[in-house]
Order: structure tokens, then C-alpha cells, then sequence
């Protein structure tokens, strides 16, 4: 009786040895590791970290692009993960001998190497193979425009149009996604993946469809009416053959697991039959 007593504490001590205290330093790392089911070794992540809603309940250690090196020290983690933009973090934390991994999370390549190597680092290999799937079978379930035009995705929806309009680019997963559908980016330049740009230059641009990404939860007090309007107002193919629209879903900026929800979002917003 007792040496089964011992043996299973023996067990249970093991175990709670062998969990991970993780950190994560991006929203779109803690999605895929709560998608993993490594959720219960999360210790702490970054602001914004919103989905799923248990995520809301961690400690958080600052900003995505700033984290307080103090504050994530103080959660004793033995696993910090980051993206490229943590690079800096990431190197600090190594002197105080705590194991981190740094992810590339902008194209749709990244993003499914990035799950492969978080479920091999947590033990969670077959979660990730089950993530992987759902994205390929997203990809593959894509219907290729009949008729081929150059689209232009808008990062946000803002009534002023003078200046600051981000678009996606090049080197990042809404690019890989137009491709895929049979679509040009209408944003030629492939030195810049998130571009600022102004009305003139969307008008020189003159994209055939503008799909913006908005969210209510973000961005509460646009009026929506008159954004939309400001749109048509320019001078462009796409408003002439009224291919403008707005996409409103909280997960479409986030490169993790949920993608593959963007990956069929974004595809039929630009099939043409």
C-alpha cells in the first residue's frame, strides 16, 4: 500500500517537474499554444493576447514590442517564446539561463513552421500536425477566380484618407493568399510588407477590388457610412465596378492556427464567378 502510495507521488512529482512555464511575447503565439493544448503552461503574455478567453485571465508582461524583461523574469518562466521582432528580449533573457524560441510568423510558410516547431518544443506534435492539416485543407479548399484582377487589402478603416492607409505588401500571408486565389496584389513594391500610403497613391495603384480589414472592437467610433463613402469617392477601378468591401472578424491580422479562418474569409471575399 505504501509503495504504491509512494510510487504515484513519485509520479505526480515528475510531472509537475517536467511542465514548462511559458511565456509568450505575442498574441498570435499564445493562440497557438493554448490551439496545442499547452495552454495550462502558460505563466504569463503580452497585452492584447485576447483569444481564447482564458488567455485573459494571464499576468501581462508588457506590450508585444516591448515586454518588461522584469516582469517576465518574476514569473520564474523556463521557456520564453517570441517572434523576430523580440529578437533583443530574446538574447537578454538567455544571460538568466532561461530557454527561449524565437518565431518568423508573416507569411503562410512561417506561420505553419512556426506551429510544427512550437508542438515539437512542447511535446504536442500530433496537435500541431492536426493544426497543419486544417490550414492545408483551407488552402486546398480555395476556388480560383475566373476572372484574375489586382486586389488591394487595407489594414483598418479610417474616414480620413490623406495619409497613413496601411496595406498588406509583400512577405506576408494576406500576399501569399491573393496568390492563391489567382489574384495580383495591386501593391507591386516586394521590399515592403506592411507600406503607408496615401490617397494619391491608392489612386496611382488603381487596384480592380479593395478589401478593409476592420474591427469594431478596435475601432469603435468610425463612422462606417462615411469611411465607405470617402473609399468610393476616389477615382479607382474598384470603385467603379463597386469592389470595395469591409471584412469585420477578430481574428484576420493574427498570424497563428486561425489563419486557415482567413484563408476561406479572404478567398471567397475575392472569387469572381
Amino acid at each position: 500500500m505504501y509503495i504504491k502510495i509512494f510510487l504515484f507521488l513519485l509520479i505526480f512529482v515528475f510531472t509537475a517537474m517536467a511542465k514548462e512555464r511559458i511565456i509568450s511575447l505575442s498574441p498570435s503565439i499564445t493562440e497557438i499554444i493554448y490551439a496545442l493544448d499547452a495552454g495550462d503552461e502558460l505563466v504569463a503574455t503580452s497585452s492584447y493576447s485576447l483569444y481564447p478567453k482564458a488567455a485573459q485571465k494571464l499576468p501581462v508582461i508588457g506590450g508585444y514590442t516591448n515586454p518588461n524583461i522584469e516582469k517576465i523574469i518574476a514569473h520564474s518562466p523556463t521557456l520564453v517564446i517570441g517572434q523576430s521582432f523580440n529578437a533583443r528580449t530574446l538574447e537578454m533573457l538567455k544571460y538568466f539561463h532561461i530557454k527561449t524560441v524565437q518565431l518568423r510568423l508573416k507569411t503562410l510558410q512561417d506561420i505553419k513552421k512556426s506551429i510544427a516547431l512550437l508542438g515539437k518544443t512542447v511535446s504536442k506534435t500530433k496537435e500541431a500536425n492536426k493544426l497543419l492539416t486544417d490550414i492545408t485543407k483551407a488552402i486546398k479548399s480555395i476556388k480560383k477566380t475566373k476572372k484574375p484582377h489586382s486586389v488591394l487589402i487595407v489594414y483598418g478603416l479610417k474616414e480620413d484618407l490623406r495619409s497613413g492607409i496601411y496595406v498588406a505588401g509583400d512577405d506576408i500571408f494576406f500576399n501569399d493568399i491573393i496568390k492563391l486565389t489567382g489574384n495580383t496584389n495591386a501593391y507591386k513594391d516586394d521590399a515592403i510588407s506592411q507600406p503607408v500610403l496615401n490617397y494619391e497613391n491608392i489612386i496611382a495603384l488603381n487596384p480592380d477590388q479593395i478589401i478593409i480589414l476592420h474591427s469594431h472592437a478596435t475601432e469603435p467610433n468610425v463612422n462606417v457610412k462615411r469611411a465607405l463613402a470617402n473609399w468610393y469617392a476616389l477615382p479607382t477601378n474598384a470603385a467603379k465596378n463597386k469592389k470595395i468591401s469591409i471584412v469585420d472578424e477578430d481574428y484576420l491580422y493574427i498570424p497563428s492556427q486561425r489563419v486557415a479562418l482567413t484563408i476561406k474569409r479572404l478567398s471567397l471575399e475575392m472569387y469572381n464567378d
